[in-house]
């Protein structure tokens, strides 16, 4: 992919980013860690280190759904792992009764 600079907005500042990264994409990020810095410090010109918290608290709460979803991964194999193996039960003795 080809590289453009895309200017995006948080926190009341314009910052020039060189990326080859869809610009919609760059610019739903830079959306959502601006409303998560409001979300933080709903009034005046935030400072870095808010902005800083809001990238944390973002990072954050991605680790968690990541763990969510590896744990719901794990139960779901489980679970179908039980299932395969009454299906097979249930079959092996319906080849025995034949």
């Amino acid at each position: 992919m080809e590289k453009r600079t895309v200017e995006l907005h948080v926190a009341g500042q314009s910052y020039k980013v060189v990326s080859t990264a869809p610009e919609e994409e760059l610019t739903r990020l830079a959306a959502a860690l601006d409303a998560k810095v409001t979300e933080l410090a709903p009034r005046g010109r935030p400072s870095a280190q808010v902005v800083l918290l809001a990238a944390l608290a973002m990072a954050h709460d991605l680790e968690e759904e990541r763990e969510r979803r590896g744990a719901l991964e794990r139960r779901t194999r489980d679970l179908l792992r039980r299932v395969l193996m009454r299906i097979d039960d249930a079959l092996e003795g319906g080849e025995a009764e034949a």
